[in-house]
């Protein structure tokens, strides 16, 4: 077993711990309060607690090795998640103030109800998010997926199944020539490793660990087929606290500044990635150099560009409704 796999299963045990906490109401208020503190005067009394959510550690890695949160007047509490899907469950049970995500599953949330508002917009190249095929599966180009299983990370609505869909589009083929399968990414990892499943649409660490795992890029969300825009967002309730507004302000500052420490310290970033996460040296070097480099303003291009993304899904029925992307966004926490 390699250390890249063993780390990735670390992973899956603390996400897998966070997903099933979605199912409880006791469990949802216990990861609420037993996240780990990251502010520096944590002990102040009648203190704003703003509780984070996280996707494998990647926030909570960006901020602590930036030392991004040093002097906040307001406590950090993280909720860990494997994936979008069950971290957007948590917000809409109020176990976590905020999400985030690339555009397609902040846009799946909202469709299926989430009471949240995007605050920031997140940029990177969309080298993020990939097709890998087993190198003995014969798919050669996006074509050769006609009449293929295709597994889809993590759930309905991912960005990576947006950059499926696309791809196809682009390639002349529709969504209904592929058979679509939707897997958690712990599972459908464990899965492309054993060689249960030959085609797989993911993204991250996972994309990554599955590279280094016998698997080959058919194809990855670079030079537009992926918008590269994420999301920061954060819950209507949330929203409403004048305190924890103002914390949420503050934060994305702090976030946008720890970001650029990335994109500037990537090796000591990758580090990071290593000693936290527990991935090998090369998965933290691939994910470090592809990571968010900068926390935006939510423009009109970018509603414009991720309306985009919504119309070509709602158009092949993954995401209905449809969502009004401009009327989605509080544009009042970063200027």
């Amino acid at each position: 077993m390699t250390r890249a796999i063993r780390g990735t299963r670390r992973l899956a045990a603390t996400a897998t711990t966070a997903a099933t906490a979605v199912l409880s109401a006791l469990a949802l208020l216990a990861l609420s309060a037993c996240g780990a503190d990251s502010s520096a005067d944590a002990s102040s009394k009648g203190q704003v607690t703003l509780t984070i959510g996280d996707q494998a550690k990647t926030l909570q890695t960006i901020v602590a090795a930036s030392d991004a949160l040093k002097g906040a007047k307001y406590k950090v509490k993280w909720a860990e998640f494997e994936g979008a899907a069950p971290l957007y469950q948590a917000v809409q049970a109020g176990a976590a103030d905020t999400g985030y995500s690339a555009d397609l599953p902040a846009l799946q949330a909202l469709s299926g109800g989430v009471k949240l508002k995007n605050i920031a917009a997140l940029k990177n190249d969309g080298t993020h998010v990939g097709i890998v095929v087993r190198k003995d599966s014969g798919i050669d180009s996006v074509k050769d997926l006609k009449g293929q299983k295709v597994v889809v990370s993590s759930a309905k609505g991912s960005v990576s199944e947006y950059l499926l869909a696309n791809v196809l589009k682009q390639n002349g083929l529709s969504y209904k020539d592929v058979q679509v399968q939707y897997l958690l990414p712990t599972d459908a990892q464990a899965a492309f490793a054993s060689g249960k499943i030959r085609i797989w649409a993911t993204f991250g660490v996972y994309q990554a660990v599955g590279l280094e795992q016998g698997g080959r890029l058919l194809v990855d969300g670079a030079d537009g087929r992926v918008s590269g825009i994420g999301f920061v967002n954060a819950s209507d309730k949330a929203l409403a606290d004048t305190s924890k507004k103002a914390a949420l302000s503050d934060f994305l500052k702090r976030l946008g500044t720890a970001l650029k420490w990335t994109s500037t310290h990537q090796d000591a970033y990758a580090k990071a990635i290593e000693q936290r996460n527990g991935a090998d040296a090369t998965v933290a070097r691939t994910l470090a150099s592809a990571a968010y480099s900068q926390v935006l303003p939510i423009t009109s291009d970018v509603n414009t560009t991720v309306q985009g993304v919504a119309d070509l899904m709602n158009g092949i029925g993954v995401l209905d409704p449809n969502v009004d992307v401009a009327k989605s966004a509080d544009t009042s926490l970063l200027k």
